[in-house]
């Protein structure tokens, strides 16, 4: 088949929301082949990952009665495949699964209404027969592929008897690395020299427990402690209830903060991430890190933690000056960054994310699996 071949792909998205969203639509925007997106609204993540399987089967069931098979079909790792294939009429369709996230090792949040020590393992085991089903899986790092099929290794091995372990192998040996496509470009249209006089601190994430901002806020409260002068810009929607340490915040950095809350327009967000001078990033959990990717290519000087995925995309051993390995060293750093202003910018890493790069590897990927079928 010709490289330059069109296929019709339909993408599954049982939660069409946020990064979901924006990486369905990229994708269907550059890509060579026409892909049509069949979805879901991105709430009630849980039922999503039960019920929203017999939905999207019948609604795509619809779609190809209209429409004709597709060629392929790329679902996303909310979706639960063997259920899904119960319902919908495939024909043999080849299936890859891309993974955002996974739920084997996503962080356990205080708010959820499982118990830490008894969580229920369905939406792991979904995770698992979803890529056990398809033909190919496409992970959005090394770090979240090598961190799932470890997790799974041990997940299984829980079980009383009939753990197919071999079935690890199974999936290891049909996964690929394919890094997340970012629209990175729409930034440069807003691109300001920054020139501040007070250094400014940005945060640029979801506004949740697994970003950490609980030690974002101590380390900085240590800064202040020492009579070093930043600025601080907090990005991200805050919702009906905002966390504890958001509020806090707002009162103990009320000298330091010159904007906090969601932005009004892409065009402010972007506007923010050119003027920013450092991202600081104290998370636990990135399988990629879109957010972190957007700020360093708008010229922010990231400070990392030397774990996750972070040291694959920003090369550890090469930008030492970037990461940190522990507490004192993340005030070190930042106490070095603020006294002394020497910004250095990893924008060169993040170019190969844009979409123009990463949609012609998903289609390489798409026309790869035809051809081997």
């Amino acid at each position: 088949m010709p490289s330059n071949q069109q296929l019709n792909i339909v993408l599954i998205e049982p939660f069409f929301t946020g990064s979901h969203k924006s990486w369905a639509e990229g994708y269907k925007k550059n890509s060579q082949h026409n892909i049509e997106i069949i979805s879901l609204k991105g709430i009630y993540w849980k039922w999503r990952m039960h019920g929203g399987a017999i939905t999207l089967a019948n609604m795509f069931n619809k779609h190809i009665e209209e429409y004709g098979i597709p060629d392929i079909l790329l679902v996303t790792d909310m979706l639960n495949v063997p259920v899904f294939n119960s319902f919908a009429k495939l024909n043999n369709i080849p299936i890859i699964s891309f993974f955002h996230e996974n739920q084997l090792t996503y962080p356990w949040s205080t708010q959820d209404r499982d118990k830490e020590k008894n969580r229920d393992h369905h939406y792991g085991f979904i995770n698992y027969t979803t890529a056990l089903r398809s033909d190919k899986i496409m992970f959005n790092s090394n770090f979240h592929r090598n961190n799932f099929i470890e997790a799974l290794r041990k997940f299984l091995k829980q079980f009383p008897d009939y753990n197919e372990l071999s079935n690890v192998d199974i999936i290891n040996d049909k996964s690929i690395v394919a890094y997340l496509g970012l629209d990175l470009k729409k930034f440069d249209q807003y691109k300001i020299q920054a020139n501040n006089q007070i250094p400014i601190i940005l945060w640029n994430h979801r506004w949740e427990y697994d970003k950490n901002p609980e030690d974002f806020f101590k380390y900085l409260k240590e800064i202040q402690s020492k009579g070093i002068d930043f600025q601080l810009v907090i990005l991200g929607e805050q919702f009906d209830t905002e966390m504890d340490i958001f509020t806090k915040a707002r009162e103990t950095f009320q000298n330091e903060i010159i904007h906090i809350g969601y932005c009004k327009s892409f065009e402010e967000y972007a506007r923010w991430l050119w003027k920013a001078d450092i991202i600081l990033v104290t998370t636990n959990q990135d399988f990629f890190g879109a957010s972190i990717m957007e700020a360093v290519y708008c010229g922010t000087h990231p400070l990392l933690p030397n774990r996750l995925t972070y040291p694959e995309l920003f090369k550890n051993e090469i930008n030492t000056n970037h990461f940190y390995d522990n507490n004192d060293q993340l005030v070190a750093k930042l106490t070095n960054l603020l006294n002394n202003k020497k910004f250095e910018s990893l924008e060169s890493y993040t170019q190969k994310y844009d979409w123009s790069v990463i949609a012609l590897k998903y289609d390489d990927v798409m026309i790869k699996l035809i051809k081997d079928e």
